[in-house]
């Protein structure tokens, strides 16, 4: 690529609106979930499986699809997976049964967890180490969550014509996206290095196990213990083979040393625990609104759109803070803000009016703003090139982990408490209820990154604080030893010599 910034921007653009429609994508589905029940006469298992088979394709493949795009080529890895996107989408909209709506939606998940950590990885090793690449990384990240935010209001008005517009709409800007990408997205470096051998065997465990995982977690609230029980075991089973394998093999597909990242582990940790809280609320709030309110979806998705401020605040102001305070102490503003919006929306009243809900909908978008791309900045900082892919899928793996327990812990509680028939005074109490889940979630969150903030204090004094930029700290990966300077820390990761 050439070294003027124009390519680069014009790459970025590319990038970003790849993963836009991956999160309008998810948005908008979440307001036209009746409709679609009603049309193809779905039980209320049907319908949950029609957004966990997203969840399940893109948590389960994420780890494998960040590895990928290490192994196989990034330019590959983001293109095939971009145009097979684009076909199922649009299958999905001309399902005529769950089962093949499901299969669309399985699919689709797939591919988003190829695209997505492949998209990310072409930015850290487009953009030199330093600012720029600090503010590519919250545009990039902004957008997903602006996407995200946009598909809730733009799915309600596309369901109020046809809910299967909810599917057609993103092909033809998938296309336009596929086109532009092409000649943008540069080719992979030739090496004269032997190819790897493929670590086949620690694909699949790992591939299986994650997808038991986030299985055991969706079904949690509805089928019965033993069998919950028994998938997680096996999950749990194929975690400790995968585990072993990669200890032995001398190519594995997640070196187990990558762990040792202080930086990378709590970015992963506050990524779970704050995507738990943001799915979990969002869902209640869709509840009370459409099923306890009766709001139709045009008028949910309007209420919802004050938590899309994080389409114009991450590009624009998150840079300029991170920059002031550093990355840390921006996440933990971010995540105080999300328990503050969750806390205020927890005494949750019948006949609340929008100007009452309306403060916890513009929090919980700011905290959105501020927390998402600056955990990505943490989470890839300091991991060398070849392993940029495995970092991104780590944490997009948490996302999705965060997505999924969310939703399950808040329908086991909702459910526990209440059920749709329950009297309006019941439902009110399971919504409540339900509230705390987020509410914990993102307080551990918080904790977590006060935790490393306090930490690097007491270990490296104030100037990592202020959030080093990287200049004048000669980072050395050698001999094994990195030092990881823009995360707002100066931390030494050890590999081990033989690079596990």
């Amino acid at each position: 690529m050439s070294d003027s910034a124009a390519p680069r921007w014009a790459l970025l653009l590319v990038l970003c609106g790849a993963i836009f429609l991956e999160g309008i994508d998810i948005g908008m589905l979440n307001v036209a979930l009746p409709p679609i029940r009603t049309e193809l006469g779905l039980t209320t298992g049907e319908l949950q499986w029609v957004m966990s088979a997203y969840v399940l394709g893109y948590g389960g493949f994420m780890l494998l699809g960040g590895r990928a795009a290490d192994l196989f080529g990034r330019r590959r890895m983001f293109l095939v997976p971009l145009a097979v996107f684009l076909v199922f989408s649009g299958l999905g909209g001309l399902a005529a049964d769950g089962r093949l709506l499901i299969a669309a939606r399985f699919v689709t998940g797939v591919c988003a967890a190829f695209m997505a950590p492949a998209g990310l990885s072409i930015i850290t090793t487009s953009f030199p180490a330093g600012p720029r690449r600090d503010r590519a990384l919250l545009v990039y990240s902004g957008t997903a969550g602006g996407g995200f935010s946009i598909g809730l209001v733009a799915g309600g008005l596309l369901t109020a014509v046809d809910w299967r517009w909810v599917f057609f709409a993103p092909v033809a800007p998938a296309l336009l996206v596929l086109l532009a990408a092409l000649p943008l997205v540069p080719g992979d470096p030739v090496t004269r290095r032997p190819r790897r051998r493929v670590d086949v065997a620690g694909a699949i465990t790992v591939t299986g196990a994650v997808l038991l995982m986030v299985l055991t977690v969706e079904e949690a609230a509805h089928v019965p213990v033993l069998r919950t029980g028994g998938t997680l075991t096996a999950a749990l089973a194929l975690l400790a083979a995968f585990i072993a394998i990669e200890r032995r093999t001398s190519s594995p597909l997640v070196r187990l040393g990558v762990l040792g990242s202080r930086p990378l582990v709590r970015a992963n940790v506050m990524g779970l625990l704050f995507t738990a809280g943001f799915f979990g609320f969002q869902f209640i709030a869709v509840l009370y609104l459409q099923e306890f309110r009766g709001w139709s979806a045009v008028r949910t998705s309007c209420a919802l759109l004050a938590m899309g401020a994080d389409a114009v605040l991450a590009p624009a102001l998150t840079p300029r803070l991170v920059r002031r305070f550093g990355h840390a102490r921006v996440i933990v503003a971010g995540l105080v803000l999300a328990v503050l919006g969750y806390a205020l929306f927890l005494p949750v009243g019948a006949d609340w009016t929008y100007p009452a809900m309306f403060p916890s909908m513009l929090l919980v978008g700011v905290a959105f703003a501020l927390v998402y791309g600056p955990l990505t900045i943490v989470a890839t900082d300091g991991i060398a090139p070849a392993e940029q892919g495995l970092a991104g899928g780590l944490l997009y793996t948490s996302f999705q982990f965060g997505a999924a327990f969310g939703l399950a812990a808040v329908t086991a509680v909702t459910t526990a408490v209440a059920d749709a028939g329950s009297p309006p005074g019941t439902q009110l109490d399971a919504y409540r209820a339900g509230l705390v889940v987020p509410t914990a979630a993102v307080v551990l969150a918080s904790l977590v990154g006060v935790w490393g903030l306090r930490g690097r204090r007491t270990g490296h004094g104030a100037a990592a604080g202020r959030g080093v930029t990287g200049r004048g700290v000669a980072r050395q990966c050698v001999t094994g030893a990195c030092e990881v300077p823009r995360s707002g820390s100066v931390e030494v990761e050890q590999a081990a010599p033989n690079g596990r």
